[in-house]
């Protein structure tokens, strides 16, 4: 008897939720509004499509794509590190080119033999500059001298061409993804729905039971 009066009080619960209409998890939101209705609210903010492929064609010509995403804050981060990268690749050069031109004078090009008079104590003169190449000296160096310092620069030199390709390659991508998260749907709006549901058990008989539905709008 006692089984039969469970039973019972489940199906009438599960009636009586199945007759209740579905209630939202925000209280706030009328049932009657529309997901369009939403977006002239006062304070709403209307997302604009963005091409993805439109963005990273124009994001060739640095800068264009976060212009065309409306992204105008991003322009001096992009020009900024381009522009830094591509004067450190100046300046590394300059430096490789002085130190080149110094190794070259222990040879003789035409026959790419040592220099007449070419000795192991001969120095030859070098331009120094300094960091940001606003003075420059001119020093004697031997010959091992110039050759570490210019494979040093060489190297330098090498990496800020990377560094310039490297952020030249991320402004495009940063364009392509910010052109999609600009449809990405953030809506907070989260509904909640309960209804009876039968369970599938491991043998054959009728369970009765409830589903929750998550509606994500």
């Amino acid at each position: 008897m006692t089984n039969i009066r469970k039973f019972s009080c489940i199906v009438a619960f599960c009636l009586t939720m199945a007759m209740a209409p579905a209630k939202s998890a925000n209280i706030a939101f009328h049932p009657k509004t529309t997901a369009a209705d939403t977006t002239h609210e006062p304070g709403a903010h209307e997302a604009k499509p963005r091409s993805p492929k439109k963005a990273t064609l124009l994001a060739i010509l640095p800068g264009l794509g976060q212009g065309y995403n409306g992204d105008f804050w991003k322009l001096p981060i992009v020009y900024a590190s381009l522009g830094g990268s591509i004067f450190t690749f100046h300046l590394n050069s300059l430096k490789y080119q002085d130190y080149l031109k110094a190794y070259l004078s222990f040879y003789d090009l035409s026959t790419g033999n040592p220099a007449h008079g070419i000795t192991a104590d001969t120095r030859m003169p070098v331009r120094v500059r300094n960091l940001l190449n606003t003075k420059s000296t001119v020093e004697l160096l031997t010959r091992d001298q110039i050759v570490r310092s210019k494979d040093v620069w060489r190297r330098y030199r090498n990496v800020s061409i990377l560094t310039c390709g490297i952020i030249y390659v991320l402004t495009i991508i940063e364009a392509n993804v910010a052109a999609h998260l600009k449809t990405f749907d953030v809506s907070d709006d989260l509904s909640l729905q309960i209804s009876p549901a039968s369970l599938k058990m491991p043998f054959p008989t009728f369970a009765p039971g409830l589903q929750v539905v998550f509606n994500f709008k």
